[in-house]
């Protein structure tokens, strides 16, 4: 129930930064912070969304994030596809946390794991799957 909550409550959140212009107050900050650099700004999002996956649910990451995304594609002028799959991609992957996945949380008890076993292996996997994603994503889905 409370994981339906997290992603109910994304929900609203999305779409009160949508109507506030936090969404693109974010995207601006982020295009700069990248210089304007498709690429760049790509990978940004990418680890963006993968931290905030660690934190909640990837579904209200994803619905966080998404109107982010789109503003961010919107103000570079660029198709808004990659960026979709980077938050697809950086939701999904969600290996540092046993909270951020439910299949993480599946087997955290009955598999007698530690939330330090999650930070030991995950943050190494998401810094490969970061790296991987960020080279790959721009040459499956252009600009």
């Amino acid at each position: 129930m409370q994981v339906l909550l997290v992603i109910i409550a994304a929900f609203g959140i999305g779409k009160a930064m949508e109507k506030t212009g936090a969404a693109e107050f974010i995207a601006t900050q982020m295009v700069g912070l990248g210089g304007g650099s498709p690429k760049m700004v790509l990978s940004m999002l990418y680890i963006t969304t993968s931290i905030l996956t660690e934190m909640v649910t990837n579904n209200a990451a994803a619905l966080i994030l998404w109107p982010i995304s789109l503003a961010m594609a919107n103000q570079m002028g660029v198709s808004w596809m990659p960026f979709a799959f980077a938050i697809m991609m950086g939701a999904s992957a969600s290996f540092a946390t046993p909270i951020g996945y439910q299949c993480n949380m599946m087997v955290f008890g009955p598999g007698g794991y530690r939330f330090s076993d999650f930070l030991k292996i995950g943050v190494p996997m998401n810094l490969i799957a970061w790296v991987i994603m960020s080279f790959l994503i721009p040459i499956m889905w252009p600009f």
